[in-house]
């Protein structure tokens, strides 16, 4: 097949549709599994597709020819606070060919084609399901070449405005349902074909499940349905935050939901507070990678305590909101990630929480399960998420969620492009593809025009006799994490705005192109030799050829305790950190002790003789993950009056261990 990528397990093209009725994508794809258990999985939607919430087969039949038919009605999460969600009511039928290969057809029923019906539900608007399916062909040796085809109309006239190019985006539709598919296939095929063992000893379909539960959970808050026994509260005179409470937790949990796990010993229910918001200029990816490595810019400690203890049982006051009072850091213990590492689970260990007595006992062995998801900036109209769940330490697989989050939807109206015949390869756009058909995001030249939706749902348990208390506390958090991600979104939105050299520096630096020119000025000064090719282009800059050096280069201030205050894409990487958070990291935080002993003694060098050769050793990332290097330089680097301006080093070779 033209496209078609070589092996089993490889994502070929997936192609998307601009001149039919509604949305529509098609894809295809070998993977190392038998036909007979591909058409299992991708009839399981619950299963694989994030936003599907229920697929119940209200009736089946067979065939004379030995096919199945089935009617089915789906019902699908909305994506935002700002929208209703969507069910569907249709007909299936699955059949096995003479050469061996199943198909599975799927289409919408309506009332024209004298077929049963189905009322319309509270809370839902029905969208229409147009011929879709699976081909799946056995392949010789094993395996299943699968051809997948999503046409949907998703009823766009029903929602804001704003929203609609979702609704509208045939993109958004192979991200979320043609890709999920095949991305959960391979999934499968790899943890069938070798024994597999994560994060904590656990098996992956194990903390598969945890990933479902903490999506589905996030789901649930947002779209508060009242058959799951959510009811709308009072506000409070302002409309910004929607509070939701649900007195009946054992519909959403299930009857494992015991005494023991505490809220309903407790005499109280769920309380969730939820908000969504337009974004300008701030690429989602990036805004939650932020999010996720600087808990301490957004979240309060006292509302992570009493969130840990309301789990326990443990009788604890109402805290007081106090967005930026986190106490303490964080730990990230990775559990486990998909096969191309666009969704990864974690426990978040938080330390030294307490600020007093009461709640250095509530916040004691404090864990998060944590699911972060999009976080690649070049994926053609992902949304990236953040959700995390309070967690005993020992993982059990029955322990209760409750999961709270940011998602973060790119509004892209333009990125379907407005050829009605022009086709994307997304699987290759993922790779930054860039001939041909093949897109990939600029965000760096087209950030004006960047919009996205954030959805922000907080979860909290809550006792009958203070649900007003934890009401208000919950409204007043949610308005600071807001304010906190508007002030964090400011600050990262001009970081990508009219340059395409990356990032620029924060402020109180000199000029990036000054900067460059030091660094590079002060090596050639001190050891000899250019630190950047000569051979360069003519027309390249400086900035660029620095930014983009394959070896990490940083810059650390000159003070008693030096902090970075730039380094390039490498740089960037090794320490897991975005530039407008480099201030906050420190020499010594990622030094180890080796490491700091070393530079201790190296310092007067550096200072005296500009510069020092450094032994090969172990640095620690912004997220405790320690990197080696073969070897590293520091050296001084001078301004134009020949006066000591920073510290520089450049670590070669490194990688993660």
């Amino acid at each position: 097949m033209p496209g078609m990528k070589p092996g089993p397990d490889a994502i070929g093209i997936v192609t998307i549709s601009h001149g039919c009725t509604g949305v529509a994508a098609r894809a295809c794809s070998l993977v190392g599994i038998d036909p007979t258990k591909v058409a299992e999985i991708l009839k399981d939607r619950t299963s694989w597709l994030r936003d599907c919430r229920s697929v119940d087969v209200l009736t089946a039949f067979s065939t004379g020819n030995g096919g199945t038919i089935e009617l089915l009605y789906m019902q699908m999460y909305a994506p935002t606070t700002l929208a209703s969600a969507r069910d569907f009511w249709t007909l299936r039928y699955t059949s096995v060919l003479e050469d061996g290969s199943l198909v599975v057809c799927e289409r919408s029923l309506s009332g024209t084609q004298g077929g049963p019906s189905m009322p319309a539900v509270q809370q839902f608007v029905r969208a229409e399901m147009q011929p879709s399916g699976y081909l799946i062909r056995p392949c010789e040796g094993g395996g299943s070449l699968i051809h997948i085809v999503d046409h949907m109309d998703l009823e766009p006239w029903s929602v804001p405005e704003v929203l609609r190019p979702l609704y509208e985006s045939s993109t958004v539709l192979a991200q979320k349902v043609t890709m999920s598919a095949l991305r959960h296939l391979r999934q499968i095929a790899q943890e069938v074909s070798s024994d597999v063992v994560l994060g904590w000893g656990r098996q992956p379909a194990a903390l598969r499940t945890f990933s479902q539960r903490l999506c589905k959970g996030f789901n649930e808050a947002v779209n508060g349905f009242t058959d799951d026994g959510w009811s709308l509260m009072g506000n409070d005179g302002m409309e910004d935050v929607t509070i939701l409470i649900n007195s009946s937790p054992s519909k959403l949990f299930g009857q494992q939901f015991a005494s023991s796990d505490g809220l309903p010993a407790l005499g109280g229910g769920i309380l969730c507070a939820k908000a969504s918001m337009l974004l300008q200029n701030v690429p989602p990816a990036l805004l939650v990678r932020f999010l996720r490595e600087h808990r301490s810019e957004w979240a309060d400690s006292n509302i992570d305590a009493y969130s840990a203890a309301s789990w326990k049982a443990t009788p604890c006051t109402v805290p007081s909101s106090r967005i930026g009072g986190f106490g303490g850091g964080q730990v990230i213990l990775p559990l486990a990630h998909t096969v191309e590492h666009e969704e990864f689970l974690e426990v978040i260990k938080l330390e030294n929480n307490g600020l007093t007595q009461e709640e250095a006992l509530l916040s004691r062995d404090m864990f998060l399960l944590q699911l972060c998801s999009g976080l690649d900036e070049n994926a053609v109209g992902a949304c990236a998420e953040l959700v995390f769940a309070p967690i005993d330490a020992s993982l059990a697989d029955s322990s209760p969620l409750l999961p709270s989050g940011f998602r973060v939807i790119p509004l892209d109206s333009g990125m379907d492009g407005n050829s009605p015949n022009r086709t994307l390869d997304l699987a290759s756009a993922l790779e930054i593809g860039s001939a041909g058909s093949r897109t990939s995001v600029d965000y760096g030249g087209n950030s004006g025009n960047l919009r996205s939706v954030l959805t922000i749902a907080f979860q909290f348990t809550f006792e009958n006799h203070l649900r007003e208390n934890v009401a208000s506390m919950a409204r007043q958090y949610v308005r600071g994490v807001v304010a906190s991600v508007q002030r964090v979104a400011m600050a990262l939105a001009p970081s990508r705005l009219g340059s395409h050299l990356g990032p620029r520096l924060p402020p109180g630096t000199p000029e990036a192109l000054t900067l460059a020119r030091w660094v590079c000025q002060s090596y050639r000064f001190h050891l000899g030799v250019e630190l950047l090719r000569p051979n360069s282009e003519v027309n390249e800059s400086l900035l660029k050829t620095l930014w983009h050096h394959s070896d990490a280069i940083m810059c650390c201030s000159l003070k008693s305790l030096p902090v970075f205050t730039f380094a390039n894409q490498a740089g960037l990487d090794m320490l897991e950190t975005t530039l407008v958070a480099l201030q906050d990291i420190s020499l010594e935080k990622i030094l180890d002790d080796n490491g700091r002993k070393s530079f201790c003694s190296d310092i007067a060098q550096i200072m005296q003789q500009g510069y020092a050769y450094l032994p090969a050793g172990v640095c620690v990332s912004s997220m405790g993950r320690p990197a080696s290097y073969d070897r590293a330089i520091a050296w001084k680097v001078l301004n134009d009056e020949e006066n000591p301006h920073c510290i520089a080093f450049m670590f070669m070779n490194w990688s993660f261990v």
